[in-house]
């Protein structure tokens, strides 16, 4: 039974070559030659690649590396007594500093990382779209244009991209673009989904401002209602003062700025005054003499002698 044992460790663990081993100078000169100078460190081990082949292992004392090793492997060939180099490389630790693992553009892209002038591909066959119209003036099978000819229009119609395209009357794209819906993909039923989904996490009924609502967005005056299949469900909000103003939000959102929440009271009406003091009153400059007293004398009085 240790027999076996002994013969198993063996085979996983192959003892190193004595020559390879002891080759430590060979393998630091390489890695020195590889390396920028003064950054090849201690000798820190040695590993049996296999028959004849080791790999010694040094200390990188280059900036940033931290934890890196030099690894230089050596070999020999069978019943030959000289050394050889096989290979350096600088390898990662156990306690190395490693960059993140690499995604791709597609995915590392997220809502808001676009600027101006940059473009976004789209793949030729996104599950998100599909095309929107077909058959725009394609020739019949048994058409006389041949596949030359129609390689020859293409490459004029890319030199031209910049000029408007003459449509034929009564083709499919011509009523197409009559009907304002010209478009070569539109969104497919995946993509109509994916894009509800992703409306109702971020201002649905489940967001806690919702839950704290005191009516959904259907009663809101200030919902302004969608196209299409998405009217059913959602809306985009225009209240100015509320957290999803120019967004698009599902009927069963909500917040506190809804119309209908807290309607303001009208001011009271004030009381009449006591005393009108906004009327302008008219008075005579000379006022009128009231009374029995004539205002112009008696002609007789004088000759009675009355004054």
């Amino acid at each position: 039974m240790s027999a076996a044992t002994t013969r198993s460790r063996t085979a996983r663990t192959p003892v190193p070559d004595r020559l390879c081993a002891e080759a430590v100078d060979l393998a630091r000169a390489a890695a020195e030659e590889a390396a920028a100078p003064g950054v090849v460190g201690e000798h820190v081990g040695v590993v049996s690649e296999g028959d004849r082949v080791v790999t010694h292992y040094f200390e990188s004392k280059e900036p940033g590396y931290r934890g890196w090793r030099w690894a230089v492997t050596v070999a020999r060939a069978s019943r030959a007594k000289n050394v050889t180099l096989d290979e350096t490389v600088l390898l990662p630790g156990a306690d190395a500093l490693l960059a993140p693992e690499w995604v791709p553009w597609s995915e590392r892209l997220r809502p808001g990382d676009m600027g101006p002038g940059d473009l976004l591909p789209t793949e030729a066959e996104d599950l998100r779209l599909e095309p929107g119209w077909t058959g725009e003036d394609e020739p019949p099978p048994n058409s006389i244009v041949s596949e030359e000819l129609a390689e020859l229009v293409d490459a004029e119609d890319a030199e031209l991209t910049d000029r408007p395209v003459a449509i034929s009357r009564g083709s499919i794209a011509a009523v197409a673009e009559e009907l304002g819906t010209r478009r070569a993909r539109v969104l497919s039923r995946y993509g109509l989904y994916e894009a509800a989904d992703r409306w109702d996490e971020a201002f649905g009924p489940k967001t806690p401002m919702a839950q704290a609502a005191p009516a959904t967005c259907v009663s809101c005056a200030f919902l302004i209602p969608m196209a299409g299949s998405l009217k059913q469900a959602f809306g985009v909000c225009a209240n100015e003062f509320g957290p999803a103003d120019g967004h698009v939000v599902s009927l069963a959102y909500g917040c506190g700025g809804h119309s209908e929440a807290a309607v303001m009271p009208k001011p009271p009406k004030p009381a009449a005054h006591a005393l009108d003091t906004m009327r302008v009153d008219e008075y005579a400059l000379h006022p009128e003499r009231g009374g029995s007293v004539p205002s112009e004398p008696d002609g007789d009085s004088e000759d009675l002698g009355h004054s």
